[in-house]
Order: structure tokens, then C-alpha cells, then sequence
């Protein structure tokens, strides 16, 4: 009898796996479901040109060189600290599904960080709207402000790469002004930018992109804008920056 209770007990011991067991520090990792998280666009690793000096960005040498005289002849300025300039650009998402799919906030927020090379600030509600189930502090949208190299290395970018990818473009129109020198448009899809990989979007979305100048005239913001190479509608042919 006793040898047949030790022959049971020996039946209830676990089989030790092939390959030398359970690895060190606790039981082996169980697999994940799903088969695996969502990829990221983000490039891995250090960027090869990281320890380069960085080059000005063309289209604010071609503004001091170009547009800026021009646009003081033009209004009779006659100090160059009157000259309308950009003073910043934001870009702005909103996302209402997020209130129930939070994750998908994740991918907006990572491809503005493609779009535009800086971290997106996530926007939150400001107070709570129960027939949308919107709850106060909640995360609904995400959005970028630049200024200074990135802000025209942007607005290079747009004007020659992402503007002419709008789908049926026949012009920007010239009646998006504010009354206060700023100027805005809505992008209907992220996919105009070169830089989004059209393999790895999970959801179409539009943004809105908002250029603030430093007058407070709407001519002189759209003489400059269009001086920039803005394609606004109605315009013969647009003003092209040579590099």
C-alpha cells in the first residue's frame, strides 16, 4: 500500500519542460493575446545626422531676403519691424471617439509628433456634456504649437509637399481670415503629409491648422502668406521657393 501512494504522489508532481525548466526569477511569461501591440511609426534608434549642425531653414532666409523688402515697399513701411510675419502655427485634432476608444488618441498623438517633429499636447474637456457621455477632464483631442526653425520648416513643407496632395485642389480660399490677421484651414486627412506611412494608419482624421501673424490687418496677412508661396485661389500661378 505504501508504494502504491508514493507511485500516486509521484503522478501529481508537474512535468518538468524540455530545455532546463522555468527561467530564473519565477514562472515562464505566459503569451499574449491579440497577437502583439500596434506598431509605431516613430523611427527607433538615434537619427543618423543627429551630431550635424543644422542648416537655417530656407524659407525664412527667402522671407528676411525676399518677401520682407517686398512687403515694405509695397505698404510704404519704412522700419522692417512693421513687416507682417509668422509668429506661429498650431495645429489642433479633435477626436470625439476617444471617449469611448481611448487608445485611439495614441495614434493621433503619435502622428502629430511625425507631422510636425514636436510632442502634441493632449487636450482635455472643460466641463461634462451627458448627452455625449463627455466627462469633465477628459481626453478628447490633442494639439501641437510651433515657432521659431520648426515652425517654417513646417510651413516649407506644406506649402511644397503636403498642399499640392489635397484631394481635387483648386485653392486655398481667401476667406478664412478672422478679421485679425490670422489665417486657418481645415485638412480633411492626415494622409497629405509625406511623412504618415499610409501602411500603418488605423483611422482617417482631419486637424485644423491655424497660421497667427503680427498684424492685426487681414491684406497684409494674405499679401504675406501668398508672398510665401500660399496657393490661395484665384492666384495665376504660385510663388515657388528656389533652394
Amino acid at each position: 500500500m505504501a508504494k502504491d501512494e508514493g507511485k500516486k504522489k509521484d503522478d501529481k508532481k508537474p512535468a518538468t519542460p524540455k530545455g532546463g525548466g522555468a527561467p530564473k526569477g519565477g514562472a515562464a511569461p505566459k503569451a499574449q493575446k491579440g497577437g502583439g501591440e500596434r506598431k509605431s511609426m516613430l523611427p527607433k534608434g538615434d537619427h543618423p545626422g543627429r551630431d550635424l549642425p543644422v542648416p537655417p531653414p530656407r524659407l525664412r532666409e527667402h522671407y528676411r531676403s525676399t518677401v520682407k523688402p517686398k512687403l515694405m515697399k509695397q505698404f510704404g513701411f519704412d522700419n522692417g519691424h512693421q513687416a507682417p510675419e509668422v509668429e506661429k502655427i498650431v495645429l489642433n485634432v479633435g477626436l470625439g471617439e476617444a471617449i469611448k476608444q481611448p487608445k485611439m488618441l495614441d495614434a493621433v498623438v503619435e502622428e502629430l509628433a511625425i507631422i510636425t517633429g514636436q510632442r502634441p499636447v493632449r487636450k482635455r474637456a472643460k466641463k461634462s456634456i451627458a448627452n455625449y457621455g463627455l466627462r469633465q477632464g477628459q481626453e478628447i483631442g490633442a494639439a501641437v504649437t510651433l515657432r521659431g526653425a520648426r515652425m517654417w520648416e513646417f510651413l516649407d513643407r506644406f506649402i511644397s509637399a503636403s498642399v499640392p496632395r489635397i484631394r481635387d485642389f483648386r485653392g486655398l480660399s481667401t476667406r478664412s481670415f478672422d478679421g485679425r490677421g490670422n489665417y486657418s484651414l481645415g485638412v480633411k486627412e492626415q494622409m497629405i503629409f509625406p511623412e504618415i506611412n499610409f501602411d500603418m494608419v488605423e483611422q482617417i482624421h482631419g486637424m485644423d491648422i491655424t497660421f497667427v501673424t503680427t498684424t492685426n490687418r487681414d491684406d497684409m496677412a494674405l499679401a504675406l502668406l501668398r508672398e510665401l508661396g500660399m496657393p490661395f485661389r484665384g492666384d495665376d500661378k504660385p510663388i515657388i521657393v528656389q533652394s
